[in-house]
């Protein structure tokens, strides 16, 4: 595929505010996918592609979060379990699902927690010095988690919010630490995915590495923003992100 100087300004410029908004709360791929798409890609190919900038991305901000001490990984293998498991599961359920359950299913979620964030901040933002738990200690954020795995292998758009009320609402990380496991976690999920892209021959590496320049700048700037940032200000980013999800929901 021919690559016009419109075309890798168009993916590096989408690849950044992605990077920045998967980072901090998710709901980048409604701004990558139509990037892709416009180059004349079909969109399973564009979906596949786009796990490119998404696994770099993921890698970046992780890098980031661990250098500045914001990965807590005492109970990651925890985390990763019912995570995993729910997704196998919801990847499944998806096979045999009818098409139009997706949009209600999304719009539904999105919906549901920009009113979490608005009306129970508390659960997406627990108070300064608030100590996690563990999962073994929590038997509801199996729960928690392995819905939000669920939703992931479903549906994979906007698990970035269900994943941050899993691990902020149950298990009482503060935000910053829930987005770095929840990059963790999306990572898990992507690199499973992009492996089978890859073997059905669905990923066009050209375009998906010219994306991951951009996400993985957005990312290691959204990393730095959010170690700064107080709490508040993430709080309230979530919240318009959550909305635009929810614009983007319905205009899906």
């Amino acid at each position: 595929m021919d690559i016009s100087w419109f075309h890798l300004g168009l993916l590096v410029s989408t690849g950044f505010l992605a990077g920045i908004i998967n980072t901090l709360a998710g709901g980048g791929s409604n701004l990558t996918l139509p990037a892709l798409m416009v180059m004349g890609m079909p969109a399973e190919v564009a979906n596949a592609t786009n796990r490119v900038g998404v696994v770099l991305q993921g890698l970046t901000a992780l890098l980031g979060f661990r250098h500045h001490g914001k990965l807590d990984a005492s109970d990651t293998s925890g985390i990763m379990v019912p995570t995993i498991i729910g997704g196998l599961l919801g990847a499944a359920a998806a096979a045999y699902a009818p098409a139009g359950i997706i949009k209600p299913l999304l719009l539904g979620t999105m919906l549901s927690m920009a009113l979490i964030i608005l009306l129970k901040p508390a659960i997406v933002a627990p108070p300064p010095g608030t100590e996690p738990r563990k999962v073994k200690d929590t038997p509801s954020s199996w729960w928690g988690l392995g819905l939000a795995g669920f939703y992931g292998g479903f549906v994979q758009a906007g698990v970035g919010f269900v994943l941050l009320a899993a691990l902020a609402g149950t298990l009482r990380y503060d935000l910053v630490r829930a987005n770095a496991l929840k990059m963790l976690c999306t990572l898990v999920f992507t690199v499973v995915a992009l492996a089978l892209f890859v073997m059905e021959g669905l990923v066009m590496w050209i375009p998906g590495l010219v994306l991951a320049v951009g996400t993985m700048v957005g990312s290691h700037l959204a990393v730095k923003f959010a170690i700064r940032a107080k709490p508040e200000t993430l709080k309230w980013f979530l919240f318009v992100m959550t909305l635009c999800g929810c614009v983007a929901a319905m205009l899906t």
